[in-house]
């Protein structure tokens, strides 16, 4: 049997529990806090597990744990969240920042090619996940972070920081557009896409701990959409792109939507799931 204080037990322990209350990344995210809680990188937890481990870091295990017991996301413990090989730091004023959003910056670098240089536009930037990611892989390429959320403006502001792009980044407080007329290489946007009624369905981490303003997209999950596309094309460049992250069973009506505003489909890109997660339209041509 194993020492009761040593990293292998303690670690065990807390998987055991996190699976008892039903959470399915329970070995996950037993490592990943019982590295924040020692500092122990994940190879030390495989290499070293009869390493005897101290009271005090064992008492803050156990403190993480009793919050991810209440659906309190690891992010949101941590206070950062891994995106497209950087940490964002994220805080209750923002979405946490997901795995299928990735695809969406992806589709986003896919369709702009290598073009030396873009301006883009990202709506509902949140973290800062996507204009942040964009400025850190294309260092010539400039953007407008915009958000409804000043705290959110906020943490996108340190995040754009701790990457070194803020210098190539303009944070804007407004609904949708910025104000004024200019024109975008780059649209892109994450937006709320969950019917309201849906959102006290959701899972206790989704429903409890993201803002509801970053998930409602209104009666149908739709309303962002309409907004987006109706604005879009005044402030899109002769040959620029819209691409939008939208959910499960979406596509048909998403892409109803801007073709009704004048917008063809260019592209679109997969989740790991297999589920279509990204669009991307140009002005019909």
């Amino acid at each position: 049997m194993s020492n009761p204080r040593s990293v292998d037990h303690v670690l065990k322990l807390g998987r055991q529990r996190l699976r008892a209350a039903g959470i399915e990344t329970a070995a996950l995210d037993a490592r990943l806090l019982l590295q924040a809680a020692t500092g122990f990188a994940a190879e030390d937890i495989i290499l070293h597990p009869d390493g005897l481990m101290l009271p005090t870091p064992i008492a803050r295990f156990e403190d993480m744990l009793a919050l991810r017991l209440q659906h309190q996301p690891v992010s949101r413990i941590l206070g950062s969240r891994e995106f497209y090989g950087r940490s964002f730091k994220v805080t209750p004023a923002v979405l946490d920042p997901r795995a299928d959003t990735e695809v969406v910056v992806e589709l986003a670098l896919e369709v702009m090619g290598s073009k030396a240089s873009c301006q883009f536009l990202d709506i509902g930037t949140g973290s800062g996940a996507i204009a942040v990611t964009l400025a850190a892989e294309r260092p010539h390429w400039t953007g407008v972070a915009l958000d409804i959320s000043d705290e959110a403006l906020a943490v996108a502001k340190g995040n754009a920081v701790a990457a070194q792009v803020d210098a190539r980044l303009e944070f804007v407080s407004a609904n949708w557009f910025p104000p004024g007329d200019h024109k975008f290489d780059l649209i892109i946007s994450n937006p709320p896409y969950i019917n309201s009624g849906e959102i006290p369905t959701l899972s206790p981490d989704v429903r409890l701990y993201d803002p509801v303003l970053a998930l409602d997209g209104g009666g149908d999950g739709l309303e962002a959409y309409r907004a987006i596309a109706h604005g879009a094309k005044a402030r899109l460049s002769p040959t620029g792109f819209v691409v939008v992250e939208i959910g499960a069973g979406q596509a048909s009506d998403v892409e109803a939507i801007f073709k009704a505003h004048g917008f063809a489909l260019s592209s679109s890109k997969l989740d790991l799931g297999g589920h279509i997660r990204g669009f991307a339209f140009v002005v019909g041509r």
